[in-house]
């Protein structure tokens, strides 16, 4: 057997193994009793320790040295095999066991926490989970900014400088959006009682009408929504609130569009490097565009306008117009998940500067719920009420998630540039959606970039789909076009 066919079957094993973990996780999030989590905490390093052997083991290294390949998928399978190598064998295997025990703890602490409003019962925890990361992320880095060695498990061959411009020039466009639509009045929203039970119904007609395969995958109720797994067992959770179906329906609709990347990759890829998708930011342009320029488009809310009213009966708005811009209202709130589209990024670049600081040593968790209040008044105008609308409203740091919120802003720029290439391939676009027919607009993600999977880089990917390199003037236009029609500014 040479050496590449025997480099596949070991990272096939890994890659079940990996897939096991998640699942873990997931059920963490969905099923497990409150009372075991000190044991999954256990589980959980001890499946890490063996995974990170894997991924470090020796043999790795020499079957690298000796494959020879042929064409570009056997080359970019070495490629991304030969990158979990050499960063799995600059982290120790103790730390690594140990930041997996810590951060399933943690989980658990953080959502006591939440529900108590209790930034101070979690704060000790968070503590030392940056510890941690600022340990593993200076092995990693090897000398170099720490923070840019974490990011690359999230978006590959992207730097802090680089979002940093970014976000430098999507910030006056987006504030003087929002100041402009804030001072126009709110549209009407819509108002009454939505039963759980008939939410968590319409979801999974919108999952399914999105593309989302039930046969391989489910829909459950977590704290916060999430997507888990790839190939041929991809989940997703959302939640559910009784004045706000919206909450649930996006949140599905946003998981559905991870979820759909992972199923719609193709199928000879499974449990390999390239069966999953390719960076945080190109998964997130996929749940974002099936989000928000398709799901929450003109066209695709007259169809849900009267899939609600045949549910739910009379909610309040007399129309598909004013339920369209009830839908798209912008007004104040402090949860990211439930930011509207002009908002949302301002959310995403208050965390990019935090957790930077927290890597970089230049902020301690003891002062990061004032520094987050204080940054929140600043960025929006009013102070935060209370620590689940603030410091403690996401997962994703006491899980070790740190360089993955600037993806969400990477994801809606991708997200831009792919709207843009799909409206003037699809001209009818617009009337399939006002149908309900999503297979149109999800049918030509799956063409030109679900079905490729980790094959090409991130940036290569973006380009590639849409014929433009990634830049955030698509995402900008889209936003001044739809809001200002919108609040007839």
């Amino acid at each position: 057997m040479r050496a590449f066919e025997e480099l596949m079957a070991f990272e096939r094993q890994t890659q079940a193994l990996g897939q096991i973990a998640g699942r873990l996780g997931w059920d963490q999030e969905t099923m497990m009793p409150r009372g075991s989590a000190e044991q999954r905490g256990e589980e959980m390093a001890a499946i890490e320790a063996v995974l990170h052997a894997r991924r470090s083991d020796p043999r790795v290294g020499e079957w690298l040295e000796q494959a020879a390949t042929e064409g570009a998928v056997e080359e970019a399978h070495v490629r991304e095999i030969r990158r979990a190598y050499e960063r799995a064998r600059k982290v120790p295997e103790a730390l690594a066991s140990r930041l997996a025990r810590v951060t399933s703890e943690a989980q658990g602490k953080w959502a006591s926490a939440r529900a108590d409003e209790d930034w101070e019962a979690f704060a000790p925890v968070l503590e030392e989970v940056v510890a941690l990361k600022r340990e593993e992320g200076a092995a990693l880095a090897e000398g170099g900014d720490i923070y840019d060695a974490m990011l690359q498990d999230y978006e590959p061959g992207t730097t802090a400088a680089e979002i940093s411009a970014i976000f430098d020039a999507m910030r006056p466009r987006l504030v003087a959006l929002r100041a402009a639509i804030l001072d126009q009045p709110e549209p009407k929203g819509i108002v009454g009682t939505f039963p759980a039970g008939k939410q968590m119904k319409l979801t999974r007609q919108l999952a399914r009408a999105f593309g989302y395969d039930m046969a391989r995958g489910r829909v459950d109720k977590a704290v916060h929504p999430f997507s888990s797994g790839s190939g041929m067992d991809v989940r997703i959770t959302t939640r559910t609130n009784e004045q706000d179906p919206f909450n649930c329906l996006y949140s599905t609709i946003h998981e559905v569009g991870h979820a759909a990347y992972e199923q719609n990759i193709d199928p000879a890829y499974l449990l390999t490097p390239l069966g999953r998708g390719v960076s945080m930011g190109v998964h997130e342009s996929q749940s974002r565009i099936y989000e928000n320029q398709i799901g929450r488009s003109a066209a695709f809310t007259g169809y849900l306008y009267e899939q609600m009213t045949a549910i739910f009966g009379s909610i309040s708005v007399e129309n598909a117009r004013e339920f369209y811009s009830a839908v798209n209202c912008v007004r104040r709130g402090y949860i990211r998940t439930e930011a509207d589209e002009v908002q949302y990024n301002l959310h995403i670049m208050l965390r990019f500067d935090l957790e930077r600081a927290l890597m970089a040593g230049d902020l301690q968790v003891g002062d990061l719920e004032t520094a987050w209040n204080d940054r929140f008044e600043a960025d929006f105008g009013y102070r935060v009420d209370m620590p689940s609308n603030g410091v403690l409203q996401d997962v994703h740091w006491s899980v070790g998630l740190f360089g993955y919120f600037p993806t969400y802003s990477l994801g809606n720029v991708y997200a831009g540039c792919l709207h843009q290439a799909m409206c003037a391939a699809l001209p009818d676009l617009d009337a399939q959606l006002a149908q309900g027919v999503t297979e149109t607009a999800t049918g030509w993600l799956r063409v030109n970039l679900q079905r490729h999977g980790g094959l090409y880089a991130p940036r290569e990917i973006i380009e590639t789909a849409s014929g433009i390199a990634p830049s955030e003037g698509p995402l900008l236009d889209y936003l001044e076009a739809k809001f200002t029609d919108l609040y007839n500014l």
